[in-house]
């Protein structure tokens, strides 16, 4: 499966369209009627909000336990008192806020291609005449040292760049902090994880989400259904419109952002490293039609040419690795061609392996 150069059709920026006024989505947006949004009473549900204040203290076995079950159950969590600056969070959305406002032929200037989704796109996968999402987006690499290019972040907002490079040294921060925890949890030493996905060499990305304000929300979704491939998802959402959908138990929970808080999911890479005792989950987003929403996927990630495979201590003879060994590159390049596409790239390993 070869990384194509170019898109396969010209791209539209689906701000645009929200911004022409249109009264109806064009076909290229509905999806099928099973895959359309539903609304469900669920608004006593929200996934499990975790405080990390004292996490490393003598009193912190309850909050160990409560992220261990999170990981286990849910896959999603949010946390709170995490330690990245609330006013640094609040700038990072702004900016981005600012940056999809900024004139159309300066945002076209930063085009990506999917030969690295590096910049401003609108579309994920290279399938002709799919179906697509009601979003555009912007993709940045942090780590390694070797794939940043400042020169590929934004000129403008002028201070984007800056408050993009704390933000991001904030939240890899926050990162390699949680994975020790998740480590230890597995019963494996905590340095275990941070040292399968390269140590101090790691990857790690943005991607910064705008769902412009859609006509037909009932129609279409912002994202379709997938799981992350990667490692940790650190998700910094839209603090006054939600959309996040979480799947469980077969039902779509949307998610109650809380204040400043992060919102973190267990990515394919985890699964695999942990032989499925941690669980990437389902999620997709929702859009509506008052409000465009913001939200900044952070993604703490292996290095791409490690090879990724369940930890040979959790592996016995009752519980045998459920997935062969891949490298983070070769396993990405699926949702890259394909596009998001539910949990298939995972049970394709998984199937591969037996």
């Amino acid at each position: 499966m070869n990384n194509p150069r170019d898109w396969p059709e010209p791209i539209v920026r689906v701000q645009s369209l929200s911004d022409s006024g249109i009264y109806k989505i064009p076909d290229r947006y509905v999806k099928p009627p099973t895959e359309r949004p539903i609304s469900l009473h669920t608004n006593d549900v929200n996934i499990p909000i975790i405080d990390f204040e004292g996490l490393f203290n003598d009193e912190s076995t309850s909050l160990v336990e409560q992220i261990s079950e999170a990981c286990r159950n849910w896959g999603f969590f949010q946390v709170v008192n995490h330690g990245v600056p609330t006013e640094l969070m609040d700038q990072a959305r702004q900016v981005w806020r600012e940056f999809f406002h900024q004139p159309m032929e300066m945002k076209q200037s930063y085009a990506n291609s999917p030969k690295t989704y590096e910049g401003y796109g609108s579309r994920l996968g290279v399938e002709k005449a799919a179906i697509l999402d009601w979003s555009d987006y912007y993709f940045l690499h942090y780590l390694p040292c070797s794939l940043k290019d400042q020169k590929k972040w934004p000129a403008l907002p002028l201070y984007l760049r800056e408050v993009i490079e704390e933000y991001s040294k904030q939240v890899v921060n926050f990162g390699g902090r949680l994975m020790k925890v998740l480590s230890a949890n597995l019963g494996l030493r905590e340095d275990y994880l941070q040292d399968a996905f390269g140590g101090n060499d790691i990857g790690a990305c943005l991607r910064v989400n705008f769902y412009p304000k859609c006509p037909q929300p009932d129609l279409t979704l912002g994202l379709s259904p997938h799981s992350d491939p990667g490692g940790l998802t650190i998700l910094l959402p839209d603090q006054h419109v939600a959309g996040l959908q979480v799947r469980r138990n077969g039902d779509w929970i949307t998610v109650k952002p809380a204040s400043h808080a992060f919102i973190v999911n267990i990515g394919d890479q985890i699964q695999v490293l942990s032989n499925a005792i941690y669980k990437s989950v389902e999620h997709r987003v929702i859009v509506n039609s008052e409000e465009e929403r913001v939200s900044l996927a952070f993604f703490y990630n292996p290095r791409g040419d490690l090879m990724i495979e369940p930890a040979k201590e959790l592996v016995t003879p009752h519980n045998p690795p459920l997935y062969p060994p891949m490298t983070f590159n070769e396993y990405r390049l699926y949702i890259r061609t394909k596009g998001p596409q539910g949990k298939s790239q995972l049970g394709k390993s998984q199937k591969s392996s037996r």
